[in-house]
């Protein structure tokens, strides 16, 4: 058996990072460990997740620097599943995460699009299997 752990995801700084993701979308820091003096180990991942967390990882150079904000070339990057868009929507838009549209029905769910810190887009999706709340 395999899983999918971990994702890195490029940021500029740990701390600005690490505000995103526990105070604009709600997520929680699991591990925040020094590796040396320019480098850590911070991984975050939705509350009470039992899916893939995400290694936060500071560029380290110019080439990793330029991919911030376009670690999937203009598409969308990450789906974040929710079992009440609404809420988590209404919530984010609350906190100051940026959507690019209204929410919408499609045949796998709601769906709605946001931008993270950096511009990357992420859709948040109810699945359809999920009970739609309003």
């Amino acid at each position: 058996m395999q899983v999918l752990a971990t994702v890195s995801f490029l940021v500029r700084e740990y701390e600005e990072a690490i505000r995103f993701f526990v105070e604009a979308l709600g997520f929680s820091l699991l591990e925040d460990a020094l590796l040396s003096e320019s480098k850590r180990w911070v991984v975050v991942a939705p509350d009470k997740s039992r899916g893939a967390a995400l290694l936060l990882a500071r560029a380290a150079d110019d080439a990793q620097r330029a991919s911030i904000g376009n670690q999937a070339g203009g598409r969308v990057f990450l789906f974040l599943h929710t079992d009440d868009l609404w809420r988590d929507y209404k919530q984010m838009q609350r906190r100051g995460v940026r959507f690019s549209e209204e929410p919408r029905s499609e045949s796998y769910g709601l769906v709605v699009v946001f931008f993270d810190l950096y511009g990357n887009k992420w859709d948040l999706i109810q699945p359809a299997s999920m009970p739609v709340a309003f």
